[in-house]
């Protein structure tokens, strides 16, 4: 990726050094009044892209590639990390749960505890 960048960068540089060099000889228009340093960026920018499309197809390719992977592996981590958290829950949870089941109140099926904080309720 880094190579992929810096070739981009190297296009970039060559191609601001011609259209600087064509500005200052006159082939190519100057900017208006103080713009012509944003002028020269600009043109130089235009110029580059195209090139870059087109030059750098192959490294631009391989950099995706890279991307991918990277993208799939942290995927894959990510993944594996959410299972073991899972894991570490269901196993908490099982283990909370098998210390409540004892202490339990016995109730039946069809009664339902009138106040489970203990409090007395009041009916009119």
């Amino acid at each position: 990726m880094l190579r992929y960048t810096l070739m981009r960068l190297g296009i970039f540089v060559g191609c601001l050094v011609v259209v600087w060099g064509l500005v200052y000889s006159g082939v190519a228009p100057r900017g208006l009044g103080d713009s012509n340093g944003m002028w020269v960026v600009m043109l130089a920018l235009v110029v580059s892209a195209p090139i870059s499309f087109v030059v750098l197809r192959k490294e631009r390719d391989r950099a995706s590639i890279q991307v991918v992977e990277r993208v799939d592996r942290m995927k894959s981590n990510l993944e594996a990390n959410r299972n073991q958290e899972d894991e570490a829950a269901d196993a908490a949870s099982r283990k909370t749960s098998g210390k409540t089941s004892g202490t339990m109140s016995s109730t039946t099926s069809g009664e339902v505890p009138s106040d489970v904080s203990g409090a007395q309720s009041r009916t009119a």
